[in-house]
């Protein structure tokens, strides 16, 4: 039997997916050209975000669509919201197999380049000042993503700890109160600041961060590893290891899909 392809959408997965998209009335009078099919499409979305090919370069003989009906769809579901609702249902699913840690979380950030500039792009002091962004994310005890922001490249780390944190959305899954908040957060150096530590203990979280100035080997990276394990997921999908999107809100709706992938796997392999 053949291995399916990592941009095929399964039956299991589009059950997921369907209730979630908008729906679409075609118009009585002078309908136009047929609507192309949402399931094609969100493959030829998948199609660019795990190849990295440019929209424009999308085989036609795949049967997904031209890519910029791939593109306009994206755009659509996520002004709709659809990435999101599909992320927090799956994070959801994921809870109610117990395979969620709220014990302690990771946060980090990893620098890509953004070729064409764009909003939420900036001189990186990492890259010889030349424009890119930052993708900051934070997971569970597992490494499982719960949220993530999307920055300048030239925005320090800490700035984005709280919004982290807040972006985690109400998780639910089992009976009782949404989980939302993790015990303990977990972060570098880069992250080592007194205003910020307050602020996460304001919000009810123990802040563990190692501190600058200090030998290596706090042990830290023995649960931190996670979240770069992550990173390293995202990257696999070629069109999130360099920025080509100008529009900042199309890259989020990719970064947000590949987190989506990662929880549908994950829940996959527990299967």
């Amino acid at each position: 039997m053949a291995r399916p392809k990592p941009w095929e959408v399964s039956d299991e997965l589009w059950t997921v997916v369907k209730p979630l998209l908008p729906k679409v009335e075609r118009r009585f009078r002078y309908p136009g050209r047929k609507r192309r099919d949402d399931r094609l499409v969100l493959q030829g979305i998948i199609f660019v975000l795990q190849t990295g090919i440019a929209w424009e370069h999308l085989p036609q003989e795949l049967g997904f669509g031209s890519g910029m009906t791939c593109w306009r769809r994206l755009v659509e579901w996520q002004e709709a919201g659809v990435w999101q609702r599909l992320h927090e249902t799956l994070l959801a699913s994921l809870r109610a197999a117990d395979a969620l840690d709220f014990s302690h979380a990771a946060v980090d950030s990893s620098h890509i380049r953004a070729l064409k500039g764009g909003g939420k792009t900036g001189r990186s002091p990492v890259d010889r000042g030349r424009t890119g962004s930052k993708h900051h994310v934070i997971t569970d005890g597992t490494g499982i993503p719960l949220a993530f922001t999307l920055t300048g490249g030239n925005r320090n780390d800490v700035t984005q700890l709280i919004p982290l944190l807040q972006a985690v959305p109400p998780v639910r899954g089992k009976r009782g109160r949404p989980r939302r908040r993790p015990g303990v957060v977990l972060a570098d150096r880069g992250y080592d600041h007194d205003k910020y530590r307050r602020l996460v203990r304001d919000l009810g979280i123990r802040p563990v961060i190692a501190h600058r100035n200090t030998q290596h080997g706090s042990g830290l990276g023995t649960k931190r590893w996670v979240v770069e394990r992550v990173f390293a997921l995202l990257h696999h999908f070629r069109r999130l290891r360099i920025r080509w999107e100008i529009r900042d809100d199309i890259h989020e709706a990719l970064l947000s899909l590949g987190c989506v992938l990662i929880c549908w796997r994950r829940l996959v392999s527990l299967r």
